[in-house]
């Protein structure tokens, strides 16, 4: 049961968090002046007048003094209850002053007639008052836990850190740019590009606005990062994933109020659903940093691990590193990918495209690919350890450490999508990006461990590389590219499930519900040759759409006919090998396939 203390606590916090979101309802509807004097909302009369302005400013510096007599009471009970812990009476103690703080500095923002740097002087107090009073909440409601590894505990108490600073300096520049007015928050008429560029021309209002669009992605590349430490960490604790996770929830959905506030031309409600939600992700960042903080001293005098998943076996060399960071791309895979990219290039161009499109689209695509499977071995670390096909893997070999192997997933979907977005185009960059996620989220995180449909789904991540190849060149999309996208995807689960039924055993040890651990061998090979027969009907859908030429036709014919012909084999007369031999004839198939798209359209 909550004591006197938490419960005044939660509710300081939370009414905090209502007072400023209320201020961004000031700020939308352009109430800021709805009160002409201070404290008085008109000179000799304290309360509204009944004009809207006047009300909404009125409710919010209701708002203001029901807070202020909530630290007024949180500072008192703190000392009463809590005397014996500095942690959280200091903090409650000093809610009191800042509030007073923020209301002089309101005052102020009123007689200066909203200057830009008073109002965010105001929102800076702003961010701290919430800090404080959600960081006591959350510091009094965290109870000790125990076992918990202190270096990886501290690792993750860093990492929210700096997410919630990066988050903090975010809201700094926003406020700014709104306190500016209309012209500075439409410095750029369009999202996600800044006057049609990735990068554009800065000077005068572009340069906060373009700050804050950078410091956007950022933030969210941290919020992501953070969720994802959470919800894989060996000591998964719900305390971390839920605030971890609204994190994102949040995040995801300000970049969408952002982007409204573009094309509504900063309509009143586009503003202030943008305020609310920066008060509640800051509200979130401060709780779960206070929470990770709260785990690094429950893990004090514990024993850290001297067999911590983050530690290699041994000092590596730098070539042992190099050769570690090399195969946590999965290179055997990316070539793979790349296969279909360039094919899908010549398509889209008649021909073939200028040199430098390709090696751009191939090497933006490569890196984009080698983010995800980074990515993918981090959080697989646990199951391929259990799995004999992936024990020498480099996170189960111990060459490199877990933190490393994410940080590396990271950086290189960052340096993808910026050098997609600038080599190529923007809308290949974004495929490539919606490809990591894809396959990061969806299939890895949700469907791999949850469904034996985790493959036929998660295909989808593998089929990207088409479009991107499509979009490099003609910068849109079109029914070709979408019928090269289909055959990969059906493409997929042939072919994995091949695989998956020579490994079935390792998928079984490590609890991945394969099709084969689930539904056994004989219903695997039936739904081999089913898909067989889908694919060969999809890749002669190509033949008129994209006006194919002879070569192509014959190959899909060929190529189809003995994959139809090898799968229907395998489900009448199964053989040991069969599975294995179907899975290497399935890569040979694809290239062969895709070549004659090339052939096709150098020719045509």
């Amino acid at each position: 049961m909550r004591t006197r203390f938490q419960k005044l606590a939660v509710a300081t916090a939370a009414i905090t968090v209502v007072l400023f979101a209320v201020g961004g309802l000031v700020r939308g509807s352009g109430s800021g002046l709805g009160c002409s004097t201070w404290p008085e909302c008109h000179p000799g009369q304290l309360f509204p007048s009944g004009t809207v302005h006047s009300v909404i400013e009125f409710s919010h510096r209701a708002f203001a003094f029901l807070v202020i007599c909530l630290t007024l009471g949180l500072g008192v009970v703190a000392w009463i209850d809590r005397r014996d812990d500095p942690r959280i009476l200091w903090p409650s103690i000093a809610s009191f002053p800042l509030v007073l703080g923020q209301a002089v500095l309101g005052a102020k923002v009123v007689a200066t007639e909203l200057d830009p740097w008073w109002v965010t002087v105001h929102f800076v107090v702003a961010l701290a008052l919430i800090a404080c009073v959600v960081y006591v909440a959350a510091a009094s409601l965290t109870t000790t836990a125990s076992g918990i590894d202190r270096a990886a505990a501290r690792g993750f108490a860093r990492l929210t850190l700096w997410s919630a600073g990066a988050t903090g300096s975010l809201l700094l520049v926003g406020t700014y740019i709104r306190a500016k007015g209309p012209e500075a928050g439409l410095a750029f008429q369009d999202w996600p590009l800044m006057d049609g560029k990735l990068v554009p021309t800065l000077g005068g209002v572009t340069t906060p606005m373009f700050l804050h669009r950078v410091l956007a992605l950022a933030s969210f590349l941290l919020v992501l990062w953070v969720m994802v430490r959470a919800r894989t960490m060996a000591e998964r604790s719900p305390a971390l994933v839920r605030p971890a996770t609204l994190g994102v929830v949040l995040f995801v959905a300000q970049i969408a109020v952002g982007a409204a506030n573009v094309f509504s031309r900063l309509k009143p409600w586009a503003v202030v659903l943008h305020v609310a939600f920066a008060v509640l992700i800051w509200a979130t960042a401060v709780a779960l940093a206070t929470v990770a903080r709260d785990r690094v001293r429950s893990a004090t005098g514990e024993a850290e691990s001297v067999a911590d998943d983050d530690a290699p076996a041994a000092t590596a060399s730098a070539r042992d590193s190099i050769t570690a960071y090399y195969r946590l791309t999965k290179p055997r895979i990316i070539v793979l990918l790349l296969i279909t990219t360039v094919p899908a290039m010549m398509l889209a161009a008649g021909g073939m495209p200028s040199v430098w499109l390709i090696l751009a689209t191939l090497v933006g695509g490569s890196l984009a690919a080698g983010s995800a499977n980074a990515i993918n071995m981090y959080l697989d670390r646990d199951i391929d350890e259990l799995m004999k096909r992936t024990r020498q893997r480099p996170l189960p070999a111990r060459a490199i450490t877990p933190d490393k192997a994410l940080r590396f997933g990271f950086v290189l979907g960052a340096i993808s999508y910026l050098f997609l977005s600038i080599a190529v185009n923007v809308l290949a960059a974004t495929l490539a990006l919606s490809a990591i996620a894809f396959y990061v989220f969806v299939y890895t995180m949700w469907l791999k461990r949850s469904t034996a449909q985790n493959i036929v789904i998660g295909g989808a991540a593998g089929a990207v590389p088409a479009l991107v190849g499509w979009a490099a060149v003609t910068g849109t999309l079109a029914a070709p590219a979408w019928i090269l996208f289909a055959i990969i995807f059906v493409w997929t689960p042939p072919h994995f499930w091949a695989l998956a039924m020579r490994f079935s055993g390792d998928y079984a040890a490590a609890g991945v519900p394969m099709l084969p651990v689930v539904k056994g061998d004989d219903e695997t090979r039936r739904q081999i040759f089913l898909y067989s027969l889908a694919l060969f009907g999809t890749t002669l859908l190509l033949y008129p759409v994209a006006s194919m030429g002879p070569i192509y036709l014959a190959t899909a014919l060929g190529t189809g006919g003995t994959f139809v012909y090898r799968a229907l084999v395998l489900w009448r007369r199964p053989t040991a090998d069969g599975s294995w031999a179907l899975f290497k004839y399935s890569i040979v198939y694809l290239a062969a396939l895709f070549g004659a798209v090339a052939v096709d359209a150098l020719i045509g």
